[in-house]
Protein backbone atom coordinates (compact mmCIF):
# COMPACT_ATOMS: atom_id res chain seq x y z
CA UNK A 1 0.00 0.00 0.00
CA UNK A 2 1.27 3.78 -0.51
CA UNK A 3 2.03 6.32 1.56
CA UNK A 4 -0.75 8.27 -0.32
CA UNK A 5 -3.21 5.36 0.44
CA UNK A 6 -2.00 5.45 4.11
CA UNK A 7 -2.95 8.79 3.93
CA UNK A 8 -6.57 8.47 2.73
CA UNK A 9 -6.72 6.62 6.24
CA UNK A 10 -5.55 9.44 8.51
CA UNK A 11 -8.05 10.95 10.77
CA UNK A 12 -7.65 14.83 10.39
CA UNK A 13 -9.88 15.93 12.94
CA UNK A 14 -10.77 13.80 16.05
CA UNK A 15 -14.36 14.66 16.80
CA UNK A 16 -15.39 16.06 19.66
CA UNK A 17 -16.48 13.85 22.62
CA UNK A 18 -20.25 14.83 24.48
CA UNK A 19 -18.26 15.42 27.41
CA UNK A 20 -16.21 18.14 25.57
CA UNK A 21 -19.35 19.38 23.94
CA UNK A 22 -20.91 19.52 27.66
CA UNK A 23 -18.02 21.91 28.83
CA UNK A 24 -18.01 24.15 26.02
CA UNK A 25 -21.91 24.77 26.53
CA UNK A 26 -21.86 25.10 30.02
CA UNK A 27 -18.78 27.23 30.09
CA UNK A 28 -19.90 29.48 27.37
CA UNK A 29 -23.10 29.72 29.39
CA UNK A 30 -20.76 30.92 32.55
CA UNK A 31 -18.63 33.25 30.60
CA UNK A 32 -22.08 35.17 28.83
CA UNK A 33 -23.40 35.34 32.71
CA UNK A 34 -26.38 33.28 31.45
CA UNK A 35 -25.37 31.64 34.77
CA UNK A 36 -24.56 33.79 37.22
CA UNK A 37 -22.14 33.64 40.58
CA UNK A 38 -24.29 31.35 42.77
CA UNK A 39 -26.21 29.83 39.88
CA UNK A 40 -26.97 26.35 41.13
CA UNK A 41 -26.30 23.37 38.74
CA UNK A 42 -28.90 20.96 38.92
CA UNK A 43 -28.29 17.75 37.12
CA UNK A 44 -31.77 16.99 35.68
CA UNK A 45 -32.70 20.37 34.34
CA UNK A 46 -28.79 20.26 32.43
CA UNK A 47 -29.90 17.24 31.02
CA UNK A 48 -33.14 18.42 29.20
CA UNK A 49 -31.48 21.66 28.73
CA UNK A 50 -28.18 19.97 26.43
CA UNK A 51 -29.77 17.05 26.10
CA UNK A 52 -27.32 14.21 27.20
CA UNK A 53 -27.03 11.68 30.00
CA UNK A 54 -26.32 12.74 33.70
CA UNK A 55 -23.10 11.05 33.17
CA UNK A 56 -22.49 13.17 30.68
CA UNK A 57 -23.32 16.45 33.14
CA UNK A 58 -21.51 15.17 36.03
CA UNK A 59 -18.34 14.71 34.01
CA UNK A 60 -18.88 18.45 32.56
CA UNK A 61 -18.97 19.50 35.74
CA UNK A 62 -16.07 17.85 37.38
CA UNK A 63 -14.18 19.42 34.11
CA UNK A 64 -15.30 22.66 35.17
CA UNK A 65 -14.74 22.17 39.31
CA UNK A 66 -11.08 21.66 37.96
CA UNK A 67 -10.89 24.94 36.18
CA UNK A 68 -12.37 26.70 38.84
CA UNK A 69 -15.76 27.97 37.26
CA UNK A 70 -17.89 25.64 39.82
CA UNK A 71 -18.07 25.15 43.16
CA UNK A 72 -19.52 22.11 44.99
CA UNK A 73 -21.10 23.70 48.07
CA UNK A 74 -22.55 20.98 50.65
CA UNK A 75 -26.25 20.31 50.85
CA UNK A 76 -26.58 22.70 47.56
CA UNK A 77 -24.66 20.54 45.41
CA UNK A 78 -22.68 22.58 42.47
CA UNK A 79 -23.15 26.01 41.92
CA UNK A 80 -21.63 28.44 39.36
CA UNK A 81 -18.19 29.54 40.92
CA UNK A 82 -18.61 33.35 43.11
CA UNK A 83 -16.57 35.54 41.47
CA UNK A 84 -15.21 38.18 44.12
CA UNK A 85 -12.09 40.79 43.58
CA UNK A 86 -10.07 39.39 46.13
CA UNK A 87 -9.82 36.07 43.68
CA UNK A 88 -9.79 38.40 40.87
CA UNK A 89 -6.74 39.99 42.13
CA UNK A 90 -4.99 37.42 42.58
CA UNK A 91 -5.19 36.23 39.29
CA UNK A 92 -4.80 39.69 37.81
CA UNK A 93 -1.39 39.65 40.03
CA UNK A 94 -0.42 35.91 38.83
CA UNK A 95 -1.38 37.16 34.80
CA UNK A 96 0.70 40.51 35.06
CA UNK A 97 4.11 38.27 36.24
CA UNK A 98 3.58 35.61 34.21
CA UNK A 99 2.59 37.31 30.76
CA UNK A 100 4.94 40.54 30.92
CA UNK A 101 7.69 38.10 31.13
CA UNK A 102 6.41 35.97 28.13
CA UNK A 103 5.82 38.49 26.31
CA UNK A 104 9.25 39.88 26.69
CA UNK A 105 10.99 36.85 26.03
CA UNK A 106 8.66 36.52 22.94
CA UNK A 107 10.19 39.36 21.49
CA UNK A 108 14.11 38.24 22.08
CA UNK A 109 13.01 34.27 20.65
CA UNK A 110 11.05 35.61 17.72
CA UNK A 111 11.76 33.42 14.70
CA UNK A 112 10.25 33.50 11.21
CA UNK A 113 7.80 30.56 11.86
CA UNK A 114 6.79 31.95 15.52
CA UNK A 115 6.19 35.29 13.67
CA UNK A 116 3.76 33.45 11.02
CA UNK A 117 2.47 31.60 14.10
CA UNK A 118 1.61 34.38 15.85
CA UNK A 119 -0.39 36.68 12.90
CA UNK A 120 -2.17 33.76 12.71
CA UNK A 121 -3.42 33.78 15.91
CA UNK A 122 -4.03 37.57 16.11
CA UNK A 123 -5.59 37.39 12.63
CA UNK A 124 -7.72 34.54 14.32
CA UNK A 125 -8.76 37.10 17.82
CA UNK A 126 -9.56 39.63 15.90
CA UNK A 127 -12.02 37.52 13.83
CA UNK A 128 -13.20 36.09 16.90
CA UNK A 129 -13.90 39.95 18.71
CA UNK A 130 -16.45 40.20 16.08
CA UNK A 131 -18.55 36.85 16.73
CA UNK A 132 -21.29 36.37 19.20
CA UNK A 133 -20.03 33.30 20.70
CA UNK A 134 -18.00 33.03 23.77
CA UNK A 135 -16.14 29.65 23.19
CA UNK A 136 -14.82 31.27 19.91
CA UNK A 137 -13.37 34.35 21.76
CA UNK A 138 -12.31 31.75 24.54
CA UNK A 139 -10.33 29.33 21.95
CA UNK A 140 -9.35 31.74 19.49
CA UNK A 141 -7.22 34.20 22.73
CA UNK A 142 -6.11 31.01 24.72
CA UNK A 143 -4.16 30.14 20.82
CA UNK A 144 -2.79 33.90 20.71
CA UNK A 145 -1.59 33.59 24.52
CA UNK A 146 0.01 29.67 23.91
CA UNK A 147 2.00 30.77 20.77
CA UNK A 148 3.50 33.57 23.04
CA UNK A 149 4.36 31.20 25.78
CA UNK A 150 5.76 28.89 23.52
CA UNK A 151 7.84 30.90 21.69
CA UNK A 152 9.41 32.25 24.51
CA UNK A 153 9.73 29.27 26.08
CA UNK A 154 7.80 29.39 29.03
CA UNK A 155 6.14 25.95 29.13
CA UNK A 156 5.84 25.60 32.92
CA UNK A 157 4.36 28.99 33.28
CA UNK A 158 1.52 28.17 30.43
CA UNK A 159 0.49 25.29 32.47
CA UNK A 160 -0.33 27.60 35.40
CA UNK A 161 -2.08 29.90 33.02
CA UNK A 162 -3.61 27.02 31.72
CA UNK A 163 -5.32 25.79 35.11
CA UNK A 164 -6.63 29.61 35.35
CA UNK A 165 -7.45 29.77 31.79
CA UNK A 166 -11.70 29.34 32.77
CA UNK A 167 -11.75 31.90 35.79
CA UNK A 168 -9.43 34.24 33.14
CA UNK A 169 -12.01 33.59 30.27
CA UNK A 170 -14.63 34.85 32.70
CA UNK A 171 -13.21 38.39 33.86
CA UNK A 172 -11.98 38.92 30.10
CA UNK A 173 -15.65 38.42 29.39
CA UNK A 174 -16.62 40.81 32.33
CA UNK A 175 -14.31 43.07 31.49
CA UNK A 176 -14.51 43.41 27.11
CA UNK A 177 -18.19 44.41 27.72
CA UNK A 178 -17.50 47.16 29.53
CA UNK A 179 -17.77 50.71 28.16
CA UNK A 180 -15.05 52.08 30.69
CA UNK A 181 -12.13 51.14 28.42
CA UNK A 182 -9.99 54.28 27.45
CA UNK A 183 -8.50 51.38 24.83
CA UNK A 184 -10.35 48.42 23.31
CA UNK A 185 -9.44 45.22 24.55
CA UNK A 186 -8.62 43.79 21.08
CA UNK A 187 -6.50 47.02 20.62
CA UNK A 188 -4.60 46.27 23.50
CA UNK A 189 -3.92 42.57 22.44
CA UNK A 190 -2.86 44.21 18.91
CA UNK A 191 -0.33 46.37 20.76
CA UNK A 192 1.16 43.22 22.22
CA UNK A 193 1.32 41.73 19.05
CA UNK A 194 2.92 44.59 17.36
CA UNK A 195 5.49 44.97 19.93
CA UNK A 196 6.61 41.43 19.79
CA UNK A 197 6.78 41.53 15.80
CA UNK A 198 9.30 44.57 16.41
CA UNK A 199 11.49 42.20 18.85
CA UNK A 200 11.39 45.10 21.43
CA UNK A 201 11.14 43.22 25.04
CA UNK A 202 10.54 46.19 26.97
CA UNK A 203 7.61 47.70 24.88
CA UNK A 204 5.96 44.44 25.13
CA UNK A 205 6.30 43.93 28.75
CA UNK A 206 4.64 47.13 29.26
CA UNK A 207 1.78 46.34 26.46
CA UNK A 208 0.88 43.67 28.54
CA UNK A 209 1.14 45.96 31.79
CA UNK A 210 -1.17 48.48 30.31
CA UNK A 211 -3.74 46.17 29.33
CA UNK A 212 -4.04 43.76 32.66
CA UNK A 213 -4.23 47.38 35.01
CA UNK A 214 -6.70 48.68 32.88
CA UNK A 215 -8.57 45.50 33.05
CA UNK A 216 -7.92 44.73 36.93
CA UNK A 217 -9.27 48.14 37.51
CA UNK A 218 -11.88 47.68 35.41
CA UNK A 219 -13.02 44.36 37.51
CA UNK A 220 -12.01 45.64 40.63
CA UNK A 221 -15.01 48.23 39.79
CA UNK A 222 -17.55 45.94 38.20
CA UNK A 223 -17.07 43.38 41.10
CA UNK A 224 -17.55 45.94 44.14
CA UNK A 225 -20.66 47.02 42.54
CA UNK A 226 -22.01 43.41 41.74
CA UNK A 227 -21.32 42.33 45.50
CA UNK A 228 -23.07 45.55 47.00
CA UNK A 229 -26.08 44.31 44.49
CA UNK A 230 -25.90 40.90 46.05
CA UNK A 231 -25.72 42.32 49.47
CA UNK A 232 -28.77 44.53 49.12
CA UNK A 233 -30.62 41.14 47.58
CA UNK A 234 -29.59 39.51 50.47
CA UNK A 235 -27.83 36.79 47.98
Amino acid sequence: MTNEQHASLRIEHIPQTLRELAVERLRAAIMSGRFPSGYRLVERTLVDQLGVSRSVIREAIRYLEAEGLVEIQPRQGPIVATLDWDKARQIYDIRLRLEAAAAADCARLLDTSARADLQTALQRLKEAFLSDDPQVLYDATTRFYEVIFVTAGHHIAWEIVQRLNGRISRLRALTLASTDRHVSGQARMQRIAEAIFAQDPDRAGEAVREHLTEAAEIASKLLHVANKDDQRTGQ
